[in-house]
C-alpha cells in the first residue's frame, strides 16, 4: 500500500541517517511506541529512542501484509531487518497503525516483535 511505503521510506531514511528527531516527527503526538524496550508515548519518547541507536544503523523492510481499517486509518505488517557495523543483524516483525492527521499521515501505534 502506497501510503505505508511512503512513511515507512522517510522512517528508514531516518534511521539510515540517524535523525531522531526526522524519525519522531512521522508519528502522532500521542503515538504508542514498542521498540525492542519497554514501550513509550509520544514524540519525545521516540526521538529518544532513535537518538540512542549507534551510529551507522539501517533499516531494511519489506511490507507482508496491509490493510485499510477506515478511511483515515491504514495498517501494515512487515518484515525488517536493522543492521549495524559492528554486530550481527537483528530481525523483526513491525507492526504499524498510521492515521491521516492534519500533518499527513503519521504512526499512531508502532509495535516490534524480535525474530529468535
Amino acid at each position: 500500500m502506497k501510503i505505508i511505503e511512503e512513511v515507512l521510506d522517510r522512517w528508514k531514511a531516518g534511521i539510515d541517517a540517524h535523525q531522531p528527531q526526522q524519525v519522531a516527527a512521522l508519528f502522532t503526538e500521542d503515538a504508542i511506541f514498542q521498540g525492542l524496550r519497554p514501550y513509550s508515548v509520544g514524540r519525545p519518547e521516540v526521538a529518544a529512542y532513535y537518538d540512542s541507536q549507534p551510529l551507522g544503523l539501517t533499516a531494511e523492510y519489506r511490507l507482508v501484509e496491509t490493510r485499510t481499517v477506515a478511511d483515515d486509518v491504514v495498517l501494515g505488517y512487515a518484515a525488517v531487518d536493522f543492521r549495524f557495523t559492528d554486530r550481527p543483524d537483528i530481525s523483526v516483525h513491525l507492526g504499524v497503525l498510521l492515521k491521516r492527521t492534519d500533518e499527513g499521515w503519521r504512526i499512531a501505534h508502532y509495535q516490534v516483535t524480535r525474530l529468535d
